[in-house]
C-alpha cells in the first residue's frame, strides 16, 4: 500500500509503502465502477429489480434507446431499466454496531430522504462530529439505503463516534445533473438549518457537532462532496452557518472524475480502453454539459476556482486495480497545483478495485480504510 503525504510546513511530498494482502472477494461491488462495468458488460447477468416504466408490457419488448448495462437501459419509449444497487434495507437498530438509524425527509418537493445514524445510548449533551456521506452509481443508480452503504456507515460511526447523515438524491436521466448537486446542497441547508438547536431532528440538535463537520463519499458521490465542498468555498451560504465557516475535512473514496485526455500515469491504452465508456456515463447523467467529460464537474482539473474548495484537509483513496486510480491522483495534484494550501493525504491500496471498501467490510483493507478515515476525523 502506497501512501503520499503533504507536510504543510516544508511544502514536500512524502511516500511510504506498508504490506498489503489482497482480498479474496465473495462478490464484485460495481458501484459506479467504469473499469468493473466495462469488464462486465458483456458477461455479467444481473436481473433487474427496479423500472421506471409503469407499462404492462415487457420492458424486452421494447426497442433500446441506450445500453448502459450493466447500470441501466434506457429504452425509446422513454422507460428507463436499472440493473445495479437496487436493493435497499430499513433503518434498524444494529446490535453488532451498537448504531441507530432512521429516515427523515428534507425535501418534501421530490420526496427525498436522510438516513440518520447514532451510537445508541449516546448521552443527551454529548456533540460527535458529524459526517455527511453521498452514495456513488455513476449518479444513475444507486440509493442511501442499499445494504453496502448502510452496513459501512453503521461501522464507521461506531468506530469513528460520529454522527452521519446519508443524502438520497435525484438520479439521471430522469433527473440529468445539476439535479444530484442541487439536492446535495438543499440536503446540507437542511443540515445547517440545525447548528442553533432548533431544526427539525433532535438527533442533531443534541449531538451533531458543527465546528466538526466533515463531507464524504465513494465514486460519483465523492465528485458530490467534491463539489460541496467547492460550493462552499465559494461562499454560497449554508442556512445557520457562518459565511467564513469551511468544513472540517473531506474523504474521497475512489473519486469519480473523467476528462478529455489521458493524465499522468495513464496510458493513452487504457485510457482509449474505456474512453468512449466514460463518455457516455456523462453523456447520460449531463446531457447538456458543455465540455463534454471536461467540463469542470467531471473533470477539476478544468475548474479555475479549484484552488477555493472550502475545507481545509482533504483525505482521496485510490485503489490500484481501479480504473478510476489515476483520476484520484491527478485531483491531488491538480489541487496542490492550485494554490489550496490545506493538508492532504492519499492513500493506495494494492491490489484492490472500485469500491472494494463496500464489499467485504471485515477485510484487512477494508478495516484500515475506515481505520485511516477515524484518524483523520479525530486529528482535529
Amino acid at each position: 500500500m502506497k501512501i503520499k503525504l503533504k507536510d504543510i510546513e516544508s511544502g514536500h511530498w512524502s511516500f511510504f509503502t506498508l504490506s498489503s494482502t489482497r482480498l479474496n472477494m465473495d462478490r464484485i461491488h460495481v458501484l459506479s465502477s467504469i473499469i468493473l462495468a466495462s469488464l462486465l458488460f458483456f458477461s455479467l447477468t444481473i436481473c433487474p429489480v427496479i423500472s421506471t416504466n409503469n407499462n404492462s408490457n415487457s420492458e424486452e419488448q421494447q426497442p433500446i434507446a441506450i445500453d448502459l448495462y450493466p447500470f441501466i437501459r434506457i429504452y425509446k419509449n422513454g422507460s428507463v431499466e436499472r440493473f445495479l444497487d437496487t436493493q435497499v434495507v430499513p433503518p434498524s437498530f444494529d446490535p453488532k454496531t451498537n448504531v441507530e438509524s432512521k429516515d427523515v425527509v428534507y425535501s418534501p418537493e421530490h420526496h427525498l430522504s436522510v438516513r440518520l445514524y447514532l451510537p445508541k445510548n449516546t448521552h443527551q449533551n454529548r456533540k460527535l462530529p458529524l459526517l455527511v456521506y453521498f452514495h456513488g452509481g455513476a449518479f444513475i443508480v444507486g440509493n442511501a439505503s442499499d445494504p453496502a452503504i448502510h452496513h459501512f456507515l453503521n461501522s464507521l460511526v461506531s468506530e469513528a463516534e460520529l454522527i452521519a447523515v446519508s443524502v438520497d438524491y435525484r438520479l439521471a436521466p430522469e433527473h440529468p445533473i445539476p439535479a444530484a448537486y442541487d439536492d446535495s446542497w438543499t440536503a446540507l441547508k437542511w443540515v445547517a438549518s440545525h447548528v442553533n438547536q432548533n431544526g427539525p431532528e433532535d438527533w442533531l440538535n443534541f449531538h451533531a457537532d458543527f465546528q466538526l463537520v466533515f463531507l464524504s463519499g465513494d465514486s460519483a458521490g465523492a465528485n458530490i462532496a467534491h463539489q460541496m465542498a467547492l460550493k462552499r468555498g465559494q461562499k454560497e451560504k449554508l442556512e445557520g452557518l457562518m459565511i467564513n465557516t469551511t468544513f472540517k475535512g473531506k474523504i474521497l473514496c475512489h473519486p469519480f472524475f473523467w476528462g478529455n485526455h489521458s493524465v499522468p500515469g495513464e496510458s493513452e491504452t487504457e485510457y482509449e480502453k474505456n474512453r468512449a465508456w466514460g463518455e457516455l456515463l456523462w453523456k447520460v447523467a449531463c446531457p447538456n454539459s458543455r465540455g463534454g467529460v471536461d467540463d469542470p464537474w467531471m473533470n477539476p482539473g478544468k475548474d479555475p476556482n479549484l484552488g477555493r474548495v472550502g475545507c481545509s484537509r482533504v483525505q482521496v483513496f485510490v485503489s490500484e486495480k481501479d480504473y478510476l486510480r489515476e483520476r484520484g491522483w491527478y485531483y491531488a495534484q491538480k489541487l496542490r497545483e492550485s494554490g489550496w494550501s490545506g493538508d492532504m493525504e492519499v492513500v493506495e491500496y494494492k491490489d484492490e478495485g472500485h469500491d472494494f471498501h463496500l464489499v467485504n467490510l471485515t477485510s484487512k483493507n477494508s478495516v484500515d480504510l475506515r481505520h485511516r478515515i477515524v484518524s483523520f476525523i479525530n486529528h482535529y
